[in-house]
């Protein structure tokens, strides 16, 4: 009879077993799973500034620099810390109740400037374990070979989350706006097939949102196709909507008016903070140049500088837009209707720029929703191949395509997860989680940046965070800040989604993972 004290200790020490990086690699060359390797900087930095540059850039600046307010406090939507902070100073958390956000107004560039800050650390740390861990899997991979095999699944785990939710908010996003703007041409789809079945806590009498779906699918079948030919459709798509950022640069600037820019910080720190809040929202996606590692040709050099100059480019762009689109119109007017929900396209329309201007900015808006849901259904897919090579998701998930080199299976499961639930539901403040997995999975790289300095300070790293572990630390602290700032109900999805992952560890994960093997 086998030890029970012996077989605690067995699963203990599986579960924070690290995978050797030379193994990691090795297990990428297999031939009946090796990935085509086509991807080059600027392609790589086309996928970054692909999946950061969404819709947000065009609907959230206005929310962000208005404000937000709620007919009914909640605790559910209280802030965390906030929570915290009225518990320690009163007794009570009755004063954490959320009734809105204060306005940023034209500050919110400051809040752009401020959470690209917090994102770089994080970047950093991302460019330092691309260039010494060239494999797919981003943010899990580098868990299991720093963290443990329990960090890695909790990480990959939460990277589903994160990719799920998102692309699910940006689906059904992308419907509404197509839905919006097609009639604006006469063209009017039909309710019933063109809304979510379920939305805002009632259902709304639809059969199918067959737009979200629909965009799912169209970009599956690219995917399948191949990376360097997705790669190409997202190089076109950034260069359409950097186009049309551009031009409402040029139209915008000659609208503005200095008096708008006055106050500049209306809520003062407080609302720099919240407005950042808001707007982190719009960096994520930075993290997925890492997820095509195994298919670029030198991913040593071109990792580092893909994810770096993504977050550069796309924090030029964002801080550019925010100062002109609030040197146009005044912060109050984003306040709510059609102004919160397109400020940049009300603003121009507003104040009576040219007709093209207005339908450039529509196709930029829809390019960029397009462009951020190929890019994460791209890395989502890669990320499931990469659990799956490790035994922790079932063989299926890397079976790679006998043609075109793509992990076929993973590719349609990730289809279907995001296609069908944006047929369905709308999830409205749900998509808050997709915020918390990634500032989870960016404090893990930081921290694992530290260990590995400590554990194999000798390998060769081609790109190094200056500073450690200073930097990380910091880019740690900046997480886990930003997290406290996340509501109640958020945190507590998010402990639910954890414990369903633990158990799928326990009972499948653990006992198929290559070290359950060796034992």
């Amino acid at each position: 009879m086998a030890n029970p004290t012996n077989s605690k200790a067995a699963r203990t020490s599986q579960a924070l077993s690290c995978k050797s990086i030379d193994k990691l690699i090795a297990d990428s060359e297999d031939p009946t799973r090796r990935l085509k390797k086509t991807l080059g900087p600027w392609s790589l930095t086309a996928l970054g500034i692909g999946a950061i540059i969404g819709s947000g850039i065009f609907v959230l600046t206005g929310t962000a620099a208005a404000g937000e307010h709620f007919e009914a406090p909640s605790l559910l939507h209280a802030q965390v810390l906030d929570m915290f902070l009225n518990l320690l100073h009163s007794g009570s958390i009755s004063g954490a109740l959320m009734h809105g956000r204060p306005p940023a107004g034209p500050s919110i560039a400051i809040s752009f400037l401020l959470v690209a800050v917090a994102c770089s650390f994080a970047g950093l740390c991302y460019a330092e374990l691309a260039s010494m861990i060239p494999i797919a899997g981003s943010a899990y991979t580098y868990s299991y070979a720093t963290l443990g095999e329990i960090f890695a699944w909790i990480i990959g785990w939460d990277l589903i989350l994160e990719y799920v939710v998102s692309n699910v908010a940006v689906a059904v996003g992308f419907s509404g706006y197509a839905k919006a703007q097609l009639a604006a041409f006469g063209l009017v789809l039909p309710d019933h097939w063109a809304s979510p079945v379920y939305a805002q806590g009632h259902w709304t009498g639809a059969y199918f949102n067959v737009p979200g779906f629909l965009i799912v699918f169209i970009l599956t079948l690219l995917l399948v196709r191949g990376v360097k030919e997705s790669a190409g459709a997202n190089n076109i798509m950034v260069m359409v909507k950097i186009g049309a950022i551009l031009i409402f640069l040029v139209v915008g600037g000659m609208l503005v008016r200095p008096s708008n820019w006055s106050p500049f910080a209306p809520s003062g720190f407080a609302g720099i903070v919240t407005g950042g809040a808001i707007v982190f929202f719009t960096y994520i996606g930075f993290d997925s140049v890492s997820t095509a590692a195994e298919e670029c040709k030198t991913p040593q050099r071109d990792l580092p500088f893909g994810i770096i100059a993504s977050l550069i480019i796309c924090t030029l762009l964002y801080v550019g837009v925010a100062i002109v689109l609030l040197g146009m119109m005044k912060y109050t007017a984003f306040g709510s209707g059609r102004a919160a929900e397109a400020p940049v396209a009300y603003a121009l329309e507003q104040l009576g720029a040219h007709p093209f201007s207005r339908t450039v900015i529509v196709v930029g808006a829809l390019t960029g929703m397009i462009s951020s849901l190929l890019v994460f259904q791209y890395g989502q897919a890669r990320i499931w191949y990469a659990m799956s090579r490790d035994g922790l998701l079932p063989k299926l998930f890397s079976a790679v395509h006998p043609k075109y080199k793509t992990p076929i299976w993973s590719t349609w499961i990730a289809c279907f997860a995001v296609g069908i639930p944006a047929g369905l539901v709308d999830i409205g403040d749900a998509a808050d989680l997709s915020n918390i997995g990634t500032l989870f999975a960016f404090a893990l790289v930081s921290l694992g940046v530290i260990f590995l300095r400590r554990t194999q300070p000798d390998r060769p790293r081609t790109f190094k965070v200056p500073l450690v572990p200073w930097f990380p630390l910091i880019s740690i602290v900046f997480c886990v800040g930003l997290m406290t700032g996340l509501t109640v109900i958020t945190w507590l999805r998010f402990f639910v989604w954890l414990g369903l992952g633990l158990l799928i560890y326990i009972f499948y994960s653990r006992r198929h993972s290559e070290f359950a093997k060796q034992k």
